[in-house]
């Protein structure tokens, strides 16, 4: 029989057993650096870019998370009104245990965050994130396929498909009514309710997708051509290799399997992109891109790291 402190300390495991695995596997990941590379090497390559690029592409990141909190104030503008502080600290809270944590399993908090501060039901706010999730993949594809399209032997056929691609998000919003409506038919009564809080959770009329869209593709630009540019100051070459490591790190981290932290997953997503759009593979140019894109990574942990900073003396916290 379990005594009650061996009771106790099962209970703490079992509760924090992701927290556990996430620092786990970044000490095992910080001590793989300094064995392969040293961590002096790495931020040796920070002194050579410079403080000042190194700020403004931190703040330039960091801006991009204003944005991300403007799309969801648009998502919910009556629960939201007014509170624009507020809830950029709950999607700083979401945004950095979705980086944290393993295996997307932040994302359940986005949910959670929004009810227990606006009172959105879960259903309905789950619904909107997976519209935003599905938004951000086709962005960061479809900046990829201009790449793919760009060096395809069939130019015209290539434009076509990514053109076809491209419009994807308007195909899904014009037949969203249809499918909803073949639910209800398909669903019984129970279920009905649920399928309200998910049409609820969708943009609400073309404008609003539009906005959505429009938001969204703003806020990947910025993102990948900041990171893109931080990777050619770090002696990624060509530029399109720089574009390619940036859209590769980023496609991991919105991918349903990453590791925490995204340590190995997004270093190894930027430099197979820099590796597909013509990045050298001489073994010093290879090691130098790892160097690139562990820098680049750190980049984005610390600009994620800032905007929670930024965020968590805003609003009021509650306790849920």
């Amino acid at each position: 029989m379990n005594s009650p402190v061996g009771a106790s300390r099962q209970s703490w495991l079992a509760r924090n057993r992701m927290t556990l695995l996430t620092v786990v596997i970044v000490a095992a990941y910080a001590l793989f650096i300094e064995w392969f590379w040293g961590w002096s090497a790495i931020i040796a390559q920070w002194a050579t870019v410079g403080a000042i690029p190194i700020l403004v592409a931190l703040s330039l990141l960091t801006s991009t998370y204003f944005l991300r909190t403007w799309r969801i104030l648009d998502y919910f503008p009556r629960e939201t009104a007014g509170r624009f502080r507020t809830l950029f600290r709950v999607t700083q809270i979401h945004n950095l245990l979705n980086i944290m944590l393993p295996f997307r399993t932040g994302e359940t908090s986005f949910p959670v965050l929004m009810r227990a501060e606006f009172g959105i039901p879960l259903t309905r706010a789950t619904s909107a994130l997976l519209v935003m999730r599905l938004l951000d993949l086709h962005a960061l594809l479809a900046a990829a396929g201009i790449g793919f399209a760009a060096a395809a032997p069939n130019a015209l056929l290539a434009w076509l498909l990514w053109a076809a691609f491209l419009l994807l998000p308007v195909a899904a919003f014009v037949i969203r009514r249809p499918l909803l409506r073949f639910g209800f038919r398909l669903f019984p009564a129970k279920a009905q309710g649920f399928l309200s809080e998910i049409e609820n959770g969708l943009p609400a009329n073309p404008r609003a997708f539009a906005r959505a869209w429009a938001m969204t593709a703003v806020n990947w630009l910025v993102k990948v051509v900041v990171l893109a540019w931080a990777l050619s100051l770090m002696g990624v070459s060509p530029l399109t290799a720089s574009f390619g490591g940036a859209l590769g790190g980023e496609l991991s981290s919105v991918l349903p399997v990453h590791a925490p932290g995204g340590v190995g997953t997004y270093p190894a997503g930027i430099t197979a992109g820099a590796v597909a759009l013509g990045a050298s593979t001489g073994k010093a140019a290879l090691d130098a891109l790892a160097q690139a894109s562990i820098n680049a990574h750190l980049l984005i942990i610390v600009s994620a790291l800032t905007g929670t900073a930024i965020s968590l003396p805003l609003g009021r916290r509650r306790q849920f």
